[in-house]
């Protein structure tokens, strides 16, 4: 479902300079037309509008694939009216998932024998992933607490407060408590030692992040894993960890293969990953992961026979593409180990250049690791006159989308931008962006101070003046006040874009 909100109450047609000599009457806008059009006019009329739209390339907010090989867009194309739930009548389609599936099993090193198939699925992203994982514990869970007679209706699930919002999400839809470790300045992600200390009885599972949206970086699952070990020896739990690699899943393997966060560690009883982030594939495509068939309930299989033949199902969805799927197999077979190694040492190598160039500006402080998704998360040194907010406003004149956001708790102080290094970045684009940024930095200078500063600084006078008067007088703390300062700010911009009249 998608929540969307009329963008004019006035405007309310649609109109075409290209297609006016198709159509003499221009178009309804959110009610359907009585009458039909040509198709080159209902063509012109939408490749119109999408024009206003940013380039994917450009935009490096998103993690999602955004080129593919020719080759591979035929496949997709090819296979576009082929809904992949009907089994029986693409059958190879179908084998090629499985073969998906059990080649990404054997990337995160699940305890296979030679002949043993992978237990996994095929899903719509990391979200879908993610819901069936976090159902598959849960229900695990009240299983076993109803074979020992306790109570089962108080599930929790213990994540950092760094986690993407599919985790909120699931929470709140199957009613599932989310205990979140709060992280501090420097430290962006989930402490494995906090959150050992949150698990208790009613804990489903510790979800561990191997790629932080945040700032890329790699949480500890060796460290989590060992502390919740001893935990389960103590209390007799046996609380396991579903590792969140819709990012680094791709990553890890082909750039530090010795780093254990997958199925080596015995806690570790189920993975997603987005095929359609560092997998190389173009939107939609997710993979869920378990370590073996006990690891998801059989009564959460569902078996269907309608379409030809008795098919089992685990999906939150029904029907679906099957192009994503055929995608996904043709870059599994295409790159291999050695092309996804040489695709992502590529991209980390971009990610450094970017890096180094951001650095030599003496301007930023970069909160995003070396090792991690290969991303560049930094933040101004000084942003008593200018924000990271302006920054990203001013970059879309050059047509760069780079985000700006905050940190959650207890780091809503720190905000960062975000450049997502793909594999269709290349070195110039990185280059040119430390030009147009250093260019914007350069344009700020010469702007006056933005309000909320100049607030900040009004307010401060007035509190030293109401120190002379002989008032009280609470000082804030430089933290306090960039928190007011931020928060000011997001509010100006929020209520600037949602201001259709408003002219910049």
């Amino acid at each position: 479902m998608v929540l969307a909100k009329i963008a004019s109450q006035s405007d309310v047609s649609i109109h075409s300079t290209f297609a006016s000599r198709y159509v003499r009457e221009s178009l309804p806008r959110y009610k359907m037309p009585e009458n039909s059009i040509p198709k080159e006019a209902a063509f012109q009329i939408i490749n119109d509008e999408l024009m206003l739209d940013g380039k994917p390339r450009l935009n490096l907010a998103s993690f999602v694939t955004t080129w593919m090989e020719p080759e591979c867009d035929k496949l997709i194309m090819d296979a576009m009216n082929k809904n992949y739930v009907d089994m029986d009548e693409y059958p190879v389609t179908t084998e090629l998932q499985n073969r998906c599936v059990n080649m990404i099993a054997h990337l995160f090193n699940a305890p296979l024998g030679d002949s043993e198939a992978a237990v996994g699925v095929g899903t719509v992203g990391s979200s879908e992933a993610i819901m069936l994982a976090g159902l598959a514990f849960k229900r695990k869970w009240q299983n076993k607490r109803k074979a020992e007679g306790k109570p089962y209706d108080n599930p929790n699930i213990v994540t950092g407060a760094n986690v993407q919002v599919c985790w909120e999400k699931f929470a709140r839809y199957f009613e599932v408590e989310l205990k979140e470790v709060k992280l501090r300045d420097g430290y962006y992600v989930m402490d494995p030692v906090q959150a050992a200390e949150m698990v208790d009885e009613n804990t489903i599972c510790v979800a561990a992040i191997l790629g932080s949206t945040l700032n890329g970086e790699f949480e500890d699952v060796k460290l989590l894993n060992d502390l919740l070990v001893e935990k389960n020896k103590i209390t007799g739990w046996d609380t396991p960890i579903h590792v969140d690699a819709a990012s680094g899943g791709f990553i890890a393997p082909f750039l530090w293969p010795e780093l254990e966060w997958d199925f080596r560690l015995p806690l570790v009883k189920s993975i997603n990953v987005s095929g359609h982030k560092y997998g190389l594939v173009y939107a939609g495509v997710g993979w869920a992961i378990w370590r073996s068939k006990d690891d998801l309930p059989d009564e959460l299989i569902f078996h269907i026979n309608y379409l030809g033949a008795d098919q089992p199902t685990f999906t939150l969805n029904f029907s679906k593409g099957s192009s994503q799927i055929i995608a996904q197999y043709y870059q599994l077979i295409r790159l291999g180990h050695e092309g996804y190694r040489n695709v992502m040492e590529n991209c980390h190598e971009n990610a450094m250049v970017l890096r180094q160039g951001l650095e030599q500006t003496g301007k930023f402080n970069i909160v995003s690791k070396e090792i991690g998704v290969p991303l560049v998360a930094f933040s101004l040194k000084d942003n008593t006159r200018h924000n990271e907010f302006e920054i990203a406003e001013h970059l879309r004149r050059f047509g760069w989308i780079v985000p700006a956001y905050t940190m959650p708790a207890d780091a809503q102080h720190v905000t960062v931008l975000r450049v997502v290094i793909r594999e269709d970045f290349s070195r110039t684009l990185a280059e040119r962006l430390v030009i147009d940024i250093v260019k914007v930095l350069h344009e700020l200078d010469t702007l006056p101070a933005r309000i909320s500063a100049k607030i900040s600084v009004t307010a401060a006078a007035a509190a030293e003046q109401n120190g002379k008067n002989g008032a009280v007088v609470i000082k804030k703390t430089e933290i306090e006040t960039q928190r007011e300062i931020t928060t000011y700010w997001k509010n100006f911009v929020s209520a600037k874009k949602n201001n259709k009249n408003t002219i910049c």
